[in-house]
């Protein structure tokens, strides 16, 4: 029988250990590593070569969604489950526009888990049809508007009408469901786009040329 290797990465160390005993109890799977932050799934990653990693989204140092990133642009065959609360669903959003196969509730039933990994294994998605109709708004919303002399993405116009409105880095990221990293991004994209150097420059621009009123 051939083993799935499985990473877990979880910052909470009672759901960590749980997850470690609860799966490696499962004929078919093969726990190879355990990380406690997204730079150490990372890692991890790069160092076990796992074929799913279940990722916790909330952690210290690199979140679930910024890792994601990272290791399906280094290695995109690693298939990645997302780990959620029901209060963290709209988070999974940008870890499924990264590639994540799919998310599963931290509630769920040992037994459903480990299914569902095996789905996910044999080329499956976990998206519920909710999160599919979310994932639709959220690409329509994301799609750069015509008329935009710019070239402003909708998601930069988002992230536009936030600054302009003077909110920091960190409540942007809460507002839109980013990492304050992918903020910073953003931010530093529409600089560019702009031809501006500051966030009062950049809102003045955007206002005389109409793209605060998309």
């Amino acid at each position: 029988m051939v083993k799935i290797k499985v990473l877990l990465a979880d910052d909470q160390e009672l759901i960590l250990e749980s997850l470690h005993i609860v799966l490696s109890m499962e004929e078919d799977l093969e726990i190879v590593g355990l990380a406690k932050n997204g730079e150490e799934a990372l890692k991890a990653c790069e160092q076990f070569k796992p074929d799913m990693v279940l990722m916790d989204v909330n952690m210290p140092v690199m979140d679930g969604v910024a890792a994601t990133a990272l290791i399906k642009e280094r290695m995109p065959a690693t298939k990645i489950i997302m780990l959620t609360s029901y209060k963290e669903v709209e988070y999974v959003l940008a870890a499924l526009s990264h590639g994540a196969e799919g998310y599963l509730l931290k509630a769920i039933h040992p037994r459903d888990l480990a299914a569902g990994i095996r789905v996910v294994q044999a080329g499956g998605t976990l998206i519920t049809q909710e999160m599919a109709s979310k994932m639709i708004k959220n690409i329509n919303r994301t799609t750069p508007p015509k008329n935009n002399e710019f070239g402003l993405s909708g998601r930069e116009i988002e992230v536009m009408h936030k600054l302009a409105a003077g909110l920091r880095n960190q409540e942007i990221a809460e507002a839109l469901y980013l990492s304050e990293g992918t903020v910073k991004n953003y931010i530093s994209a529409i600089y560019s786009k702009l031809h501006v150097k500051g966030r009062r420059e950049a809102a003045r621009k955007a206002r005389d040329s109409g793209i605060l009123d998309r």
